[in-house]
């Protein structure tokens, strides 16, 4: 699976929030300034290309449904920052983020718990 362009990722989170849409649909959900119909129509014929989407037609107009759900291509690009930047260490990106300044210690705690109930769930598998 191929990483998306910031246009591409642009166009599929609408799809994913939609779950299926002609153009005109996605161009609604687009914030200003919104991009000309042609060039989402474009956008949307590469992200079918590469597997993200596919249609179903209607005569000369097609209906867009995501191919490839958020989850799967958020774990995806995870994957991918971990092994480029962090030497494929969760442990490196765990550490990167609980030491930057903008994490709040609420943020931190409940970070923690939710560590703590990942520890819970790995000891004590059903």
């Amino acid at each position: 699976m191929k990483e998306l362009t910031k246009a591409e990722e642009e166009i599929m989170q609408v799809l994913w929030v939609i779950e299926k849409g002609f153009i005109k649909d996605i161009l609604e959900r687009i914030p200003s300034p919104k991009p000309a119909y042609n060039t989402v129509s474009t956008i949307v014929r590469i992200l079918e290309k590469k597997g993200f989407v596919g249609h179903k037609a209607y005569g000369k107009t097609h209906e867009y449904i995501p191919l490839v759900s958020k989850e799967s291509y958020s774990q995806r690009l995870v994957k991918s920052v971990v092994k480029n930047y962090f030497s494929n260490s969760y442990r490196q990106m765990v550490s990167f983020f609980a030491g930057t300044e903008k994490l709040s210690l609420v943020e931190l705690e409940e970070i923690k718990q939710l560590m703590e109930q990942e520890i819970k769930k790995k000891n004590n598998p059903k």
